[in-house]
């Protein structure tokens, strides 16, 4: 298994990579090989986990893009590619309401409007759209990839108070599922993680701020403890890998069993 776990000679571009999930999923590819392209929306940030990266005496490049700017999303992979190399594997994992919401997340939706709703849809959806076509042509060109987007269980299961976010979540996933079957004879696999309550920097924020907020929360989960970014890193790093060579068009639930299913 270790071998197939081994991503020596590939590239891969993880947007959102500055903290969080990004940051781990970054980490887990580089430790395991692979040179990473970081995006983040600010650089500072990509910059750190380059740095971190490098220390493993693996290749790494920052690069500032907003995924919501397709020609932004074009020439971040044409100037990864120029850097590390053609690009083998994309992560799709930024998310929320982006880089500068617009509005309270949980405030009713029709209380809201359509500069609200596209803070979820641009970067949820969009994001996830425009990175993917900026990679595609040169991994059918090679007859290889991997495409694994990040989404929520919002997008599976419906979160009350974040029906907009849970919506583009939601069509993240369907669009993967398109592209899984669209791009499979050119053994491109595309595949989603979807997670639940994950200790990224916005959640101990608001864990900080409310000592009985974690409790409650946990009340829903049948592990009682929140997922910690490495969670998630460990089934990216499966699909990225040829470990998961067999395996496209799905979702898997990271979630600590917030919500089961077939």
């Amino acid at each position: 298994m270790s071998d197939l776990l081994d991503l020596s000679g590939r590239v891969a571009l993880v947007t959102g990579a500055g903290q969080g999930v990004g940051r781990q999923v970054a980490l887990h590819l580089a430790a395991h090989r692979a040179s990473v392209i970081v995006n983040d929306y600010l650089i500072d940030r990509a910059q750190s986990v380059v740095a971190e990266i490098e220390a493993l005496g693996v290749k790494a490049v920052a690069l500032r893009a907003d995924v919501t700017d397709l020609n932004a999303v074009k020439q971040l992979a044409k100037q990864g590619a120029e850097a590390l190399g053609s690009i083998d594997i994309l992560v799709n994992n930024a998310g929320s309401a982006g880089a500068t919401p617009t509005a309270d997340a949980r405030a009713p939706f029709w209380e809201t409007n359509t500069e609200a709703w596209n803070s979820f849809i641009g970067v949820n959806f969009y994001g996830v759209i425009n990175c993917a076509s900026a990679v595609i042509p040169s991994m059918i060109e090679r007859g290889r990839g991997r495409i694994i987007t990040v989404i929520s269980d919002a997008g599976r299961v419906g979160e009350k108070g974040l029906e907009v976010y849970s919506g583009a979540k939601a069509g993240a996933a369907g669009f993967t599922r398109a592209i899984a079957r669209t791009l499979g004879r050119h053994m491109i696999t595309a595949n989603c993680v979807a997670i639940a309550a994950t200790l990224t920097p916005p959640i101990k924020a608001k864990l900080a701020a409310d000592p009985n907020r974690l409790k409650k929360m946990m009340e829903k989960y049948v592990l009682r403890r929140p997922g910690e970014p490495t969670d998630a890193a460990n089934m990216v790093l499966f699909l990225a890998s040829e470990a998961s060579s067999w395996i496209t068009g799905q979702t898997y639930p990271v979630n600590g069993g917030f919500s089961f299913s077939m």
